[in-house]
């Protein structure tokens, strides 16, 4: 069984023609841009017509509903999603044949090598908003990047794009260790916090995953405020690019202030010495860290402070993060990918900032493991709203053993209701919001579907 889960130098040697199953993700959609746009003839199948597999078509990609044996064709290197399983019958048939095949991770370890100037943007908290950032700042530059993003990016109109010069900016996904497929010019270590333990178990093999990181990468920027990442850079040795706000970074932030509510702007000084002014167009203390390490990446991508005032001016955010989908009996609702207690702390904190009346958490726990965690955790950020409603917990690869409930949670926060599932956590908030109200719907599910449902109405 021809499978390549580590890298193989020949992979690509010689190929011409690739099969991609489960080629309506967001994930897929950037590298299948940029193979497209290198010359491969590509093939792909999925379950459901998406945006994603039309904008395929439009390529002239030919894309098959259904997985089919016969859907590989004559592919001579097969590429799956993390959602595609052994028993797929177009894996099977690839296994049957002795087709080379690689999970989508690791093909984009094998994509990024083939720019020299590769940006990998890692961290438990804040990777699509920078990895957004940097790519706006390269694209205002002038410089065509490759972009893969876990997030749309309204400046290039997606997940991502081929870009035409010799730099490529990506996401790196610390889950499964997958970004240690990646051996980038420059790896940016946002923060590590407590998240992915199902699979790590402890946070010392979590700091170890991130230490591998940054040893495969040439030059690191990391976050001098956050102790966990500063243990893990205390024991490599690279070339490196500090950020903080609190500890005296290579890159620091000063005279920090909000020029409307949660929103700010500020001076960043390089070794002590003006470096840039930034003014943030989207809301939130945190972003403050997020716009420091795209500063840090300007000296080694060539590029001019100028490029960072200016990115951080015209950047005003990623899809599902923080994005206002519309009003709801003159409440307005926000949709957001936080599902860690210190992500929805942090946006919780900027929808407090923002001054409206009420702020209405609607949440959908992720995994049955983290929500048992960090239960406690979870109440006690989610007390911040004022009102909490809480779904169903979506179990995503996890079985339900039937030990954890999202009532179990709702019995720590006081007022809290528990809804049955995205229509009704949608008819709530129609009938309990109103004018003055700030309805944030935070999930790395599908709520995203309910916040739609609200505005629709």
């Amino acid at each position: 069984m021809a499978y390549y889960n580590s890298y193989n130098p020949k992979l690509l040697d010689g190929v011409e023609r690739i099969h991609f199953i489960g080629c309506g993700g967001s994930g897929m959609f950037p590298l299948i841009q940029i193979l497209h746009a290198r010359g491969y003839a590509l093939t792909g199948s999925d379950v459901e017509e998406t945006k994603i597999t039309a904008a395929e078509r439009a390529m002239g990609m030919t894309v098959t509903m259904g997985h089919n044996a016969a859907n590989l064709g004559d592919a001579q290197l097969v590429v799956y999603s993390a959602a595609i399983h052994e028993d797929n019958p177009e894996r099977i048939a690839a296994a049957e044949r002795g087709i080379p095949m690689v999970e989508r991770a690791v093909l984009l370890g094998y994509v990024s090598r083939l720019y020299s100037h590769s940006v990998a943007v890692s961290g438990t908290h804040g990777k699509t908003t920078t990895t957004g950032m940097i790519a706006t700042m390269l694209e205002l530059a002038g410089k065509d990047p490759a972009a893969v993003i876990g997030g749309k990016l309204p400046l290039i109109g997606g997940y991502g794009k081929a870009g035409g010069s010799d730099s490529i900016v990506v996401e790196a996904c610390e889950y499964s260790e997958t970004f240690l497929y990646l051996t980038p010019f420059i790896g940016v270590i946002l923060n590590i916090d407590n998240d992915h333990l199902e699979y790590y178990h402890t946070m010392g093999k979590l700091k170890l995953a991130f230490q591998k990181f940054a040893l495969l990468s040439h030059t690191v920027v990391f976050n001098l405020d956050d102790p966990n990442t500063l243990a893990v850079m205390n024991t490599i040795d690279r070339p490196v690019f500090s950020f903080g706000i609190e500890n005296d970074a290579r890159f620091h932030a000063v005279n920090i202030r909000e020029y409307r509510p949660g929103f700010y702007e500020f001076d960043v000084e390089e070794l002590g010495e003006h470096f840039a002014h930034l003014r943030l167009n989207v809301p939130g203390y945190h972003n403050i860290y997020n716009a420091l390490a795209m500063c840090c990446c300007v000296r080694p991508l060539g590029l001019k402070p100028e490029d960072a005032e200016r990115a951080a001016e015209s950047f005003k955010g990623m899809g599902r993060r923080f994005e206002i989908k519309g009003e709801c009996n003159g409440a307005i609702v926000v949709d957001d990918y936080a599902h860690h207690p210190t992500e929805l702390a942090a946006t919780l904190k900027t929808a407090r900032e923002l001054g409206y009346k009420r702020v209405i958490a609607v949440h959908q726990p992720f995994t049955y493991s983290r929500t048992k965690a960090l239960m406690q955790d979870f109440a006690d950020v989610l007390g911040a709203a004022d009102q909490v409603v809480l779904l169903p917990i979506m179990g995503s690869r996890e079985v339900d053993d039937g030990s954890v409930r999202s009532e179990d949670l709702a019995a720590r926060i006081p007022g809290s209701v528990v809804v049955a599932g995205l229509d009704e956590a949608a008819a709530w908030v129609r009938a309990n919001a109103g004018e003055g109200d700030l309805v944030v719907c935070m999930s790395c599910g599908d709520l995203y579907k309910a916040a739609d449902k609200m505005v629709e109405q």
